[in-house]
Formats: C-alpha cells, sequence, structure tokens
C-alpha cells in the first residue's frame, strides 16, 4: 500500500497519541472574510463567499425526531473507503463494484459511509462545476446502496487545500482566494442534485478538519455550508464533527448550527501504536507486533466514546463514530478482539458506529479472493464473545 492510499490517516497520529496540533492562522485568512473572490469575478454566481452566509451557530436546539431516526438507522456500518475518495477512483487499488455492494447488504450491514473526494472533479474557478460524469457515477453508487435498503452517509472526503495539506498526486491547486467558496459551492450543487433522495440518504460536509481549519474557521464554514445545503434541502440530515481530525477532545470547541437535523461524529483510532503499526504512511513507521487489548489499552481505546457520549448528552444531538479500525499489519487475533471490544463499547453508548473500511488495507472483505476475512466479519457483526 503506497503513502497516497492512507495518506489520511498520517495526521490522525498526532491526534491518537494526544497531541491535537492545528494550525493557526487568522478567521479571515481561513473562511474568506476578506473575500477575493475567483478569477471569474465578483458578477459570477457562486463566486464570493459572501453568497453564502453563515446560519446562525452557537445555539442548536437540539435534534430532531428526524436527526434521532436517521442516527438509530445508522446502526452497524462500513466505509467504502479508498474507492471514491482517491483521486481518481481505482487510483487506491479498489472500486466501487456491484459485487462490493452486493456483499455489503448481504454482509448485514445497515449503513455505509461513502466517502467522495469532489473537490478533484472540479472546475478550478467560478462556478466550479463538478464534471457531469463524475456526479452521474456517484449517483449510480448511492442508488444502488439505497436500493439495497442501506442508509448513505455521503460525505466530501480530502479536499486537501482546504486544510491547507500537501496536495496527492494527480490533485491540482486551485487559485487560493477560492478555496473557501468552492467547498461550500460543491456543497451547493451535491445537495441540489441529490434533493430528490429520500430520508435514507445524509449528508457529511467534512471529513477530519484540521489544519488550516481551526475550531473557530470550522464553526464558520460549517454554517455556510449548512446554509447552502439548506436552500435545497431544507430537512436533510447532516453530518457534522469536529476539527482535529474529528478528535472527540475538540468536540468542546465545536458549535453546531442553531438546526434541529444534524447528528454529530467523530473518529477513534486509539491506540494509535495499535491499530496503526506498520502502516507505510506513518514516519516513522511504527513497530509491527503490538497486541491487543490490554486495560490500558482499552481505556484509551474507550476515553474518546466517554468523552463524547456526555458531549452529547449535553447539547441534545446523537453522535456516532463514523471511523475506526486496526491495519492489516496488526495480528488478527488483536483486530478481532479490538473491533470487539470497540464494538461492545460504543453500543453500550448507545452510538452507531462505520469500521474503516470495507475492502483495502483495513478491509474486512478481500476483493481477490472474493470473501470476507471471517473472524474480522465476526468481530463486528457476528454474536457477542461468550
Amino acid at each position: 500500500m503506497s503513502f497516497r492510499v492512507r495518506s489520511q490517516r498520517a495526521p490522525a497520529r498526532a491526534v491518537a497519541l494526544g497531541a491535537a496540533v492545528v494550525a493557526a492562522g487568522t478567521l479571515a485568512a481561513i473562511v474568506g472574510c476578506t473575500d477575493s473572490g475567483s478569477p471569474a469575478g465578483p458578477s459570477t454566481p457562486g463566486a464570493s463567499i459572501h453568497e453564502y452566509p453563515p446560519v446562525p451557530f452557537g445555539s442548536p436546539p437540539g435534534a430532531s425526531a428526524l436527526a434521532r431516526s436517521a442516527a438509530a438507522a445508522l446502526g452497524r456500518g462500513v466505509n467504502l473507503g479508498n474507492m471514491l475518495e482517491a483521486p481518481t477512483e481505482g487510483a487506491w487499488g479498489v472500486t466501487v463494484t456491484p459485487d462490493i455492494i452486493d456483499q455489503v447488504a448481504a454482509a448485514g450491514f445497515q449503513s455505509v459511509r461513502l466517502p467522495v473526494r469532489w473537490s478533484n472533479h472540479a472546475e478550478a474557478n467560478a462556478p466550479f462545476t463538478i464534471d457531469p460524469a463524475f456526479l452521474a457515477r456517484v449517483d449510480t453508487v448511492v442508488d444502488a446502496l439505497l436500493g439495497r435498503g442501506l442508509t448513505v452517509v455521503l460525505n466530501m472526503h480530502h479536499y486537501r487545500q482546504l486544510d491547507g495539506d500537501a496536495l496527492d498526486y494527480g490533485e491540482v491547486a486551485v487559485p487560493t482566494g477560492v478555496v473557501d467558496v468552492r467547498f461550500v459551492r460543491l456543497w451547493e450543487q451535491v445537495a441540489t442534485h441529490f434533493r430528490a433522495h429520500g430520508t435514507g440518504l445524509l449528508f457529511e460536509l467534512y471529513n477530519e478538519p484540521h489544519g488550516r481549519l481551526d475550531s473557530t474557521a470550522w464553526n464558520v464554514l460549517a454554517a455556510r455550508a449548512l446554509g447552502a445545503v439548506r436552500r435545497t434541502n431544507p430537512t436533510r440530515v447532516v453530518v457534522i464533527g469536529p476539527t482535529s481530525w474529528n478528535w472527540a477532545g475538540a468536540l468542546s470547541a465545536l458549535k453546531l448550527p442553531n438546526d434541529a437535523h444534524l447528528v454529530a461524529t467523530i473518529h477513534n483510532y486509539a491506540p494509535f501504536a495499535f491499530t496503526h503499526q506498520g502502516a507505510e504512511w506513518v514516519s516513522p513507521r511504527l513497530p509491527t507486533g503490538v497486541t491487543c487489548c490490554d486495560p490500558a489499552q482499552v481505556a484509551e481505546m474507550t476515553g474518546p466514546l466517554k468523552v463524547a457520549r456526555p458531549w452529547a448528552d449535553a447539547v441534545g444531538y446523537p453522535i456516532f463514530v463514523g471511523e475506526f479500525g486496526a491495519y492489516s499489519t496488526a495480528p488478527t487475533a488483536s483486530r478481532v478482539a479490538f473491533n470487539r471490544h470497540m464494538r461492545d463499547s460504543m453500543e453500550v453508548l448507545g452510538m452507531p458506529w462505520h469500521y474503516w473500511e470495507f475492502a483495502a488495507g483495513f478491509g474486512v472483505y478481500d476483493p481477490v479472493a472474493r470473501t470476507f476475512r471471517a473472524e474480522l466479519l465476526a468481530s463486528l457483526l457476528g454474536p457477542p464473545a461468550p
């Protein structure tokens, strides 16, 4: 597996080790308060961030019955990772095939989180039009998943410039002055395209905001994006997570929009020395042979969950774990133990979850042999351990 295949996990190393590193920067520089428009000019629709004022935030009313029902429907889920969020589908070794969709449904997963890199398939300048062929491709996948009775969380993944990260191979930079308005404009298009879909489709605004998106900046930008979504989807359930790569410790700084149709999310890869041992994108590479799960490791695994549960209760919104998992270089028996501990802990706390991921380096499914890794699947969906 190459560095770029799972480079999004590299920043999470700092989070999992307890060092929430967030780049400094002014709000104006990050969310476009000193709007420079787009090379297309301020008269071009969608060219200015000021066309997308943030909806009020910081005094959320609590979740609607619709949001709570949507969160409950997530249940036990899986990410279709390394597929549509690669620079191009297939570049990271896996694609969304009918067989994969069939296998996800047949296994008994209740939902799918679908990571999508929209930013690599849209114009660099206003109006930032998404490639119709790519939009049609995502549409086909979403419809196929919904057609199998799966709840779908459709997100925006790996807009590298939005976080201030280095670009992946195959990406092209856009003018720095339009990065944020482009993000909001992409959501406006996605929301408009999927506006007729039913309640089984949720939108997730962004995966693991970090870097130039500190909490202050993210609170404003998320509120702008939600406003764009609400123009065509007034009751669509929308998922929002905190900064620092969706770290539970950053929930206290997340100011949810004043909107009832929301669900919150976190990611949890603790203990990182176990879950990312041998991972090629972590530098220096962590030693392999680390087992799981002793009492100290269990405490580290469950600590973020115990932060997230009271936060969610206090703000009045459901919360789910959008990513957790252990890389394939970890001992299989320990991966099984890790999954079981995590599954049981999340479910005791009433948190739906999505395992990372289906058919790549963390995969529960072998796409070459076209069969499940039985022990891993049982650890996620099988009966409780005796």
